[in-house]
């Protein structure tokens, strides 16, 4: 029996309170202290996070070109006078003040964090904006994405909690670098990770159970798709409906991850997109029980990291395999579109995919978005869907900017519920 249709607004604004009182007892930032805080754990020397290379999409991304005072880029420069923050600035000409808004908006915060752990103490900052070729060739230094960093007090003890404090407070790449400093890096204002949402292109295709492959844009609620269902014996392949879309804009043009893999799949998908990959032995064969899956955001694949797959056998049966990444790459592409099913799960160009984003951990957004999947058992899947993003994940990204831990939520959705 189908609920009233007075009774659904009241049982969607229940469940959003639900979900906030559930997070606020969480591990996130809910009213009150925690009572278990998380020990963080200083780097080691020579140690970066994340683990890949500086100019990597995981991490701080390629150069971009040097920034001078003359040219037309120095004004998506700025300058950075907090007075909690000390400049060492020997040319004394304020370039170490000089930082893109989203280097100066993690040091600002890595700049409480340090007088929080250290009382008395304040950040250091001995490199900066760099207008004179001081560093090596493609330096993010010269585009003011970069920081080398001690504390005040230089007490060579600290760096190691130093550069983790610098990971907590966002930066995109930290090095402990060497005994006398930590450096760090962000991303590009213009960056796939800051400009994106989570969304596949219109010419992406899902597999039908009518037979076939259909694109992205021409999706409609209702269409049966393969997914992948996982229970704690087994994980299985069925086709299921398309309830709604989380996300739906036909005009747009967005920047998207390309995820090619070394039997020929390719994926694109954008930054905060979750994404499945296996750890433990890659073979190519078939899953097993030597091995767990885990989900990423797209932003943070790299080559050598293992996707599910799905090949045909000779039976006609379909099966999930293990398939490696072998190249990563920024594309710009038409459409943006988020299909949710009930099993929370999709295949994308032979691919499988979450169908969330923003949220890091699969379940927890599956879980969160269980109320949806409940109403549209009742009603049916949406026959119209409207341009934008869905009204309840608009909801739920606002719960989660405010309730959740930063470390969980992909920059993207701290930062905009419009991109």
């Amino acid at each position: 029996m189908r609920p009233s249709s007075a009774r659904v607004p009241l049982l969607i604004a229940c469940v959003l309170l639900l979900a906030s009182a559930g997070a606020c007892c969480g591990p996130g930032k809910g009213y009150g202290k925690r009572r278990h805080p998380r020990k963080l754990a200083p780097l080691a020397y020579k140690q970066f996070s994340p683990n890949v290379a500086e100019k990597t999409l995981g991490a701080s991304g390629r150069y971009e070109g040097k920034i001078t005072r003359s040219s037309d880029r120095f004004k998506e420069l700025t300058a950075n006078y907090n007075p909690d923050i000390i400049f060492k600035d020997e040319e004394n000409t304020g370039a170490d003040r000089m930082m893109t808004q989203r280097c100066k908006d993690k040091l600002n915060s890595l700049a409480i964090s340090v007088m929080n752990l250290w009382p008395g103490v304040r950040l250091r900052v001995t490199e900066g904006w760099d207008e004179d070729g001081h560093h090596s060739e493609e330096s993010l230094h010269y585009e003011g994405r970069a920081v080398d960093i001690t504390t005040s007090d230089r007490d060579r003890n600290k760096y190691a909690m130093l550069a983790r404090l610098a990971v907590e407070a966002g930066f995109d790449w930290v090095y402990y670098e060497s005994k006398g400093h930590i450096h760090c890096s962000v991303k590009s204002e213009h960056s796939a990770a800051a400009k994106t949402g989570g969304c596949f292109p219109g010419r992406a295709w899902v597999m039908l159970e009518s037979g076939g492959r259909k694109a992205m844009r021409d999706l409609q609620a209702g269409d049966r798709v393969l997914v992948s269902k996982e229970s704690k014996e087994s994980r299985n392949l069925l086709y299921s409906e398309v309830l709604t879309f989380l996300d739906r804009d036909p005009m747009t043009r967005k920047l998207f991850y390309v995820i090619s893999t070394e039997d020929g799949e390719s994926l694109s998908l954008t930054a905060a997109h979750l994404l499945f990959v296996w750890e433990g032995n890659c073979t190519g064969e078939a899953l097993s029980s030597e091995g767990t899956i885990r989900t990423i955001f797209a932003s943070d694949a790299s080559p050598g990291q293992c996707v599910l797959t799905v090949e045909g056998e000779k039976d006609g049966l379909l099966k999930e395999r293990l398939s490696r990444i072998s190249r990563l790459r920024i594309w710009e592409d038409s459409g943006a579109y988020a299909p949710l099913t009930a099993q929370g799960t999709l295949l994308v160009n032979g691919v499988m995919t979450s169908c969330y984003a923003a949220v890091e951990k699969h379940q927890l957004a599956h879980w969160v978005f269980g109320p949806l999947r409940m109403l549209h058992s009742w009603t049916g899947p949406s026959p119209v869907q409207g341009k934008g993003l869905h009204w309840y994940a608009r909801a739920l990204h606002w719960v989660g900017k405010v309730l959740l831990d930063s470390e969980l939520v992909h920059p993207w959705a701290m930062e905009d519920t419009d991109r």
